[in-house]
């Protein structure tokens, strides 16, 4: 077998027949860009078998040909660009296809067989088809190359995101420093989430980007397939958001109150509060209302005594797991293990197990609603106040039980008003809510204790929602707002909450 250096795809002599010249360059238009149709081509023009084979020897195109190692060798290292070679059977030209960025190393190479010799249009074909092929490689690659970085990108956008949601801001700002230097350097922050189809949520997220000119922290939901998630420390970033949501059908868009960094995940229940409320809005915004919180409404000294003292069982353990536990159970009562699992970058397990050694520790039951509304309180008053005299330097004194921080006038005056806006729809709402909190929000149970169906049952809960500017079938914190009023009106028993389980070695008793 013999083999010849050959010049290249490029400087080739020009044939007097441009038909197929034509034809090769239908394969640069957008509709045509397909290296597989430009190697079926060839192999139809030429009338020989083609194959394009990446530098390692990977198929990309037409049929695998068997070809001399050595001479395949010296076109992948750049040695020479292409060969020619005759066995007596075949006759096979060998072309190397470079990427500048690479040097003289081809990354991928053409070989074309046929049984007859290559005549002047033949090769000047091949050569010329090499070269559009190496035109839409390159191309491909840096479509790849885009879209790995856009998605690095996303990644660390969610990175920065879920550190904030553990309120580990120091981490989040070094993160951030490098790709948008000064993103996080104020102390407070807004959250906002905007609702799209799921099919349209990348354009969506393009356009918050674009429309926050770089300076918010954009990320498509991990839990929802068709939210985005906006935290901006900029004071027009919501007025440009609405700008986007106006006129466009089925988009909505919820904001937080201003927060700190470290209440990024408070700040996100609000926003997603607010979007429940933007559904029935007709201009499709809402920002989370500066509305009375039950809490607000109790003795603070009290509050804040009773939550060290529901959570005492955990002042045992290490400063950062104690943190992590309690970060994370917190977004476990908000959302659903598995989306609060996506929002962490955790797996379900993990957030689950966490949720049980707290709720062994704490000796509670969190499969009862009133319990979660209870441990909501107590962790939510913690992340706003901070750690209940953490040196013990200040007198404490003897925590009240839920019930008498539920037993204020003012809190039962809200708490009836609340509930009383139910009172005016004919299909008894507030009764159903009642049953429905009762049976730990399950329409089933719930519709057997009624006696009727558990669609019922689910509309009545539905329709409470606009009524109360609450949302609750998804649970959170607005559906803990109306536990704990069902609580204060004494339309439910309160749940006991506090002291651990002396049965579990993580508890004091063991330590």
């Amino acid at each position: 077998m013999a083999g010849r250096a050959d010049e290249g795809p490029h400087a080739q002599p020009q044939d007097p027949d441009t038909t197929w010249a034509e034809q090769l360059l239908d394969h640069l238009r957008p509709a045509g860009r397909d290296p597989r149709r430009v190697v079926t081509w060839l192999g139809r023009t030429v009338g020989a078998t083609v194959c394009l084979q990446d530098a390692h020897g990977g198929l990309l195109a037409g049929e695998r040909l068997p070809l001399d190692g050595n001479v395949l060798a010296d076109v992948v290292t750049g040695r020479i660009s292409a060969a020619a070679l005759e066995d007596g059977e075949r006759h096979v030209r060998m072309v190397g296809i470079r990427h500048p960025e690479q040097g003289p190393a081809a990354g991928e190479v053409l070989a074309v067989a046929r049984p007859e010799p290559f005549d002047r249009r033949a090769a000047d074909i091949v050569n010329r088809t090499a070269s559009v092929l190496e035109l839409l490689l390159r191309e491909r690659k840096l479509t790849d190359d885009g879209r790995r970085l856009r998605r690095a990108t996303a990644d660390l956008r969610l990175a920065i995101l879920q550190l904030l949601m553990v309120e580990d801001t120091v981490s989040a700002r070094r993160v951030a420093a490098g790709l948008w230097p000064g993103l996080l350097e104020q102390d407070t922050a807004r959250v906002y989430v905007v609702e799209v189809s799921p099919a349209e949520r990348d354009a969506l997220a393009d356009a918050c980007a674009h429309i926050t000119d770089g300076l918010a922290l954009v990320v498509r939901c991990p839990a929802m397939d068709g939210h985005v998630i906006v935290v901006s420390p900029r004071p027009t970033a919501g007025d440009r958001l609405r700008s986007l949501v106006d006129g466009r059908p089925d988009t909505f868009l919820g904001g937080s109150l201003r927060q700190r960094l470290a209440r990024t995940a408070t700040a996100y229940g609000q926003a997603i509060s607010a979007l429940a409320v933007a559904r029935f809005r007709p201009d499709q915004t809402a920002v989370y209302a500066e509305r009375t919180h039950p809490e607000r409404l109790m003795d603070p000294v009290a509050l804040r005594a009773w939550s060290a003292g529901v959570l005492r069982p955990l002042d045992t353990l290490p400063h950062h797991i104690r943190a992590e536990l309690l970060a994370t159970t917190r977004l476990g009562l908000e959302f659903t293990a598995v989306n609060a699992a996506k929002v962490l970058g955790v797996s379900r397990n993990t957030v689950r197990a966490r949720m049980d050694r707290v709720e062994a520790l704490l000796g509670t039951d969190f499969s009862r609603l009133t319990t979660r509304a209870a441990a909501h309180l107590a962790l939510n008053t913690e992340a706003v106040q901070g750690p209940y005299d953490p040196d013990g330097t200040a007198p404490q004194p003897a925590p009240d039980g839920l019930r008498d921080l539920l037993a204020s006038a003012a809190l039962r005056a809200w708490a009836q008003d609340l509930l009383g806006r139910l009172d005016g729809d004919g299909r008894d709402l507030r009764g159903t809510l009642r049953a429905w909190i009762a049976a730990d929000s399950n329409a089933e149970r719930t519709a057997r204790d009624l006696g009727v169906h558990a669609q019922t049952v689910r509309d009545h809960v539905r329709a409470a929602e606009p009524v109360l500017e609450r949302q609750l079938l998804a649970m959170g914190s607005d559906l803990y707002e109306v536990v704990l009023a069902h609580l204060a009106t004494g339309a439910l028993a309160p749940p006991a909450v506090g002291g651990a389980n002396r049965g579990q070695p993580d508890s004091p008793v063991h330590k």
